[in-house]
Order: C-alpha cells, then sequence, then structure tokens
C-alpha cells in the first residue's frame, strides 16, 4: 500500500494570504486556505530581516496560521518554489521542512508540512523577538524594508 502524498503546507508568515510572499505560494498552483494553529512551538520575530520563524518550544505554546492544501496535480511545482523560498537547500539550511500535526477549528487535526528555522547561530545575536500572542500578522514591524532603513 502506497502512503497518500502529503500536499499541505502550514504557513505562519510571509507565505499566508494577503502577506508578502503569499504569490509565492500561488505560483505553485491552486490551493485551498483554512486557519489552523500547530501547538508545542514558538514563533520568533527576526529584525532586521523583517521575517519569522519557528522553533520547538513547549506543549503550550502555538502558533496561529493557515493550511495551504494544494491539488495533488500541483505539489511537485509548488514544492520547489517554497523550498527555495525558505532556504532549504541552502548550505546551512535557513529553514528545515518538517511534518507536524495542525489543529483546526472544530478539533480536528490534519497533518502538514511546516518551515523550522534551522539558522540557531541567528537566534543567539540580537534582533530576535519572540511573538509570544503566536500571531505574525501581530506584529508592527513586520513589513520590508521598514520606513526606518529608509
Amino acid at each position: 500500500m502506497t502512503a497518500a502524498l502529503l500536499t499541505r503546507v502550514f504557513v505562519y508568515g510571509t507565505l499566508r494570504p494577503g502577506e508578502r510572499n503569499a504569490a509565492v505560494a500561488r505560483r505553485g498552483g491552486t490551493f485551498t486556505a483554512v486557519s489552523a494553529l500547530l501547538s508545542g512551538y514558538r514563533l520568533l520575530h527576526l529584525l532586521p530581516e523583517a521575517y519569522p520563524g519557528v522553533v520547538p518550544g513547549a506543549p503550550e505554546d502555538t502558533v496561529l496560521g493557515e493550511v495551504l492544501t494544494y491539488a495533488p496535480a500541483d505539489w511537485d511545482r509548488a514544492l520547489p518554489f517554497l523550498d527555495e523560498l525558505e532556504g532549504v537547500n541552502d548550505t546551512p539550511p535557513l529553514y528545515i521542512r518538517e511534518q507536524v500535526t495542525v489543529g483546526l477549528e472544530g478539533g480536528r487535526e490534519l497533518s502538514a508540512w511546516v518551515y523550522v528555522y534551522a539558522d540557531t547561530a541567528r537566534l543567539s545575536r540580537p534582533g530576535v523577538r519572540p511573538v509570544p500572542e503566536g500571531d505574525w500578522r501581530m506584529r508592527k514591524e513586520r513589513d520590508w524594508p521598514q520606513a526606518s532603513e529608509h
């Protein structure tokens, strides 16, 4: 028996619908988006980069985002765009793609991919800000470039 192809990705930052890299997600093909919650991960905001990352956290930590579910026929086209944006194939990688379980309204759970921030050396330098509410859209300084950079 062949395992089902996983064509879902949990997005929590610039790939979310309406955010600055949403077009990258759309270049991969058609998808549906539903709100979801990732538990057991912490959301961080990086400056001056002005993008987020998730890292493993405590069981009570949560991150709000959306699950993008691609048509199976589009997944092979979508994945390279997503992996490139997230620096999965960089040396060393900026993010790594991990399979997780996310929660939906009503208690339903889904398996999805998530991009986990992998540059651990960067996390020890200034400009790493926790997002305790777990929703990157709550960060005023998420827009890039920032007005202070002009």
